[in-house]
């Protein structure tokens, strides 16, 4: 099976991430009281790539995090009947920071949403921005990122797949027939 396109790669998502670096500097005048949190699974890799290159563009250490969303996801019962609880780790204080969601795909919105509950009921940040790889468009909820690497408009009929080094030995962007995969 090979994918119907590759939309970003290696080099392509190292320079995605960059830009948003730079992006995120830019919006906050600094990388002062910032945190990245990402969101399982994708997204805490993402979140500690930005956060090292803040720390190398600006000169501050950007704490991370990682969040689970499985138990406020609005699809838990169709999901499977024993669903995975990942780790929340947030090991940093919320209040008067500017926390950054990151993820690696923004589609129906509904990740972000439930990734947004269960932020909140760690704490009350000073405010909360969304940085995301991939946004591919087709939102059910009015949610939008504030940071985007590639946006990637798509059919309802495909699958976008990240590839990490960190959980898939290789740093790629596919676009993929739902079909082909099934």
């Amino acid at each position: 099976m090979t994918p119907k396109a590759t939309i970003l790669t290696a080099d392509e998502v190292r320079r995605a991430l960059t830009r948003i670096a730079h992006e995120i500097i830019e919006r906050n005048k600094g990388a002062e009281n910032l945190a990245l949190i990402g969101v399982h699974t994708r997204g805490i890799p993402l979140a500690r790539r930005l956060a090292e290159k803040l720390s190398t563009l600006e000169g501050v250490d950007v704490p991370t995090g990682m969040l689970d969303i499985t138990l406020y996801r609005d699809d838990l019962s169709e999901v499977a009947q024993q669903p995975i609880i990942r780790e929340t780790q947030v090991p940093f204080d919320l209040r008067d920071r500017r926390v950054i969601l990151v993820d690696d795909v923004l589609y129906t919105g509904r990740t972000v949403r439930a990734a947004l509950d269960a932020l909140i009921d760690l704490g009350r940040p000073a405010g909360i921005q969304l940085a995301v790889l991939v946004d591919r468009g087709h939102r059910e909820l009015p949610i939008r990122a504030d940071y985007v690497g590639k946006n990637l408009p798509t059919a309802a009929s495909e699958v976008v797949k990240v590839k990490l080094q960190e959980t898939d030995d290789v740093d790629s962007v596919e676009l993929w027939d739902m079909e082909a995969l099934r």
